[in-house]
């Protein structure tokens, strides 16, 4: 599962999110299945990715260098390890809660941490929309966090998503997608991502979420 937020312009932002798509589809073509070392592949994906991104820039503005968020979740032997490098998130969802999720690369994560803010005013924060990293622009790399393997339970929901979705909504929201096995799943996301536009509206960033419902083994 992958989703990138493209940066610095329309149609460099463009540029940068089908340049890490393509190169993170193009390392996992490479893998024998089932990858033996995911942490070591998610890392060596997404660094690959960002010295792509960063060559897409030579000769470009600062302010327009092609630059990316980017989440990415790999499902293998009943578990998830995921990666990601800005405020695109992965969610895991279990019994209508939120078991875990991403925690940003970002200015108001990071007022979080340190206590000068609470979870409940990332929303309205001035400066909510400010990455500490990403994907593309300087050429060293990123910080990037990838974690260990996250169990997964028969029922369970990964979605990843950008900005987008996520900033439109609140907790329960995202949740809801894990409280009714019997809906239609597809609809289903696509009913959050709607909700989350027109939440936003009319300033609605690029709204992009993949999801999966494991069933089990």
């Amino acid at each position: 599962m992958v989703v990138v937020d493209g940066m610095g312009g329309h149609a460099h932002g463009a540029r940068a999110a089908e340049v890490t798509v393509a190169t993170i589809k193009e390392c996992f073509a490479e893998m024998t299945l089932p990858v033996f070392d995911p942490q070591g592949f998610l890392t060596l994906s997404l660094a690959r990715a960002h010295d792509r991104v960063v060559k897409l820039g030579d000769g470009v503005a600062l302010d327009h260098k092609p630059r990316a968020t980017c989440a990415v979740c790999l499902v293998q032997d009943a578990g998830s390890y995921w990666a990601h490098v800005g405020d695109s998130r992965i969610y895991q969802l279990r019994n209508g809660q939120i078991e875990r999720r991403t925690r940003d690369h970002s200015h108001v994560e990071l007022l979080l941490r340190e206590g000068l803010i609470a979870e409940s005013e990332i929303r309205g924060h001035p400066m909510r929309n400010f990455v500490e990293c990403c994907l593309g622009g300087d050429a060293p790399l990123p910080d990037m966090s990838v974690t260990s393997r996250n169990k997964l339970e028969p029922g369970d929901v990964l979605l990843a998503c950008t900005d987008g979705l996520w900033s439109g909504l609140e907790d329960g929201d995202v949740a809801e997608l894990a409280r009714d096995s019997s809906a239609p799943f597809e609809r289903a996301v696509r009913t959050l991502a709607d909700r989350a536009v027109a939440k936003n509206s009319p300033y609605s960033d690029n709204t992009s979420a993949t999801a999966v419902r494991w069933r089990g083994e």
